[in-house]
């Protein structure tokens, strides 16, 4: 196999942005094309006046993670509601985002039991810690504190950070 056609069917992850409220749609539909997709969402319960209901919440509005290789990448693209991969500035191909740190977030994101918060990193860089207790053992990140809370965070490059609240007790120094 001659390197070209070794690197075009290599699949890593890419951010695309998506139209206001499609991503869970464009998840669906790209399932169904069989790429890999990541859709961080998580189920909260929504107090009405008449009732209660658990709905789904998107994490970051108007973006889904695709494990894409080249041929997948331009077919996500054919999606009316797929506007365009996230690109770093001064950069003319998507920028990919890190296996490692996809798999941390979605462990995150998948396991957590208290809400998981994304934002961009103003988070100063906190110590290297595992969790060595709850759903979430062996997840790897820093510790900072946040409004006088202790945070675990995820940092994924270029994109922010994800963060789940966390006791000192459930956590243990690397290295």
């Amino acid at each position: 196999m001659d390197m070209d056609i070794r690197k075009s069917s290599e699949r890593r992850w890419l951010a695309a942005y998506v139209r206001m409220h499609h991503e869970k749609k464009v998840r669906d539909r790209l399932r169904e094309m069989g790429i890999t997709t990541f859709l961080p969402v998580q189920t909260e319960l929504r107090q009405w006046s008449d009732r209660k209901k658990k709905v789904e919440r998107v994490l970051i509005p108007m973006m889904i993670f695709v494990q894409v290789d080249r041929t997948e990448q331009l077919q996500v693209l054919q999606l009316p509601a797929v506007m365009r991969y996230m690109v770093l500035r001064g950069d003319h191909t998507p920028a990919v985002i890190p296996e490692t740190q996809m798999e941390s977030f979605r462990f995150m994101v998948d396991f957590s039991e208290t809400p998981v918060n994304f934002n961009e990193c103003d988070l100063q860089p906190g110590e290297q810690v595992r969790v060595i207790r709850g759903p979430l053992t062996g997840l790897t990140g820093e510790l900072v504190t946040v409004d006088g809370k202790s945070s675990i965070v995820i940092r994924i490059d270029r994109l922010g950070c994800a963060a789940v609240a966390m006791n000192h007790s459930m956590v243990e120094r690397v290295g």
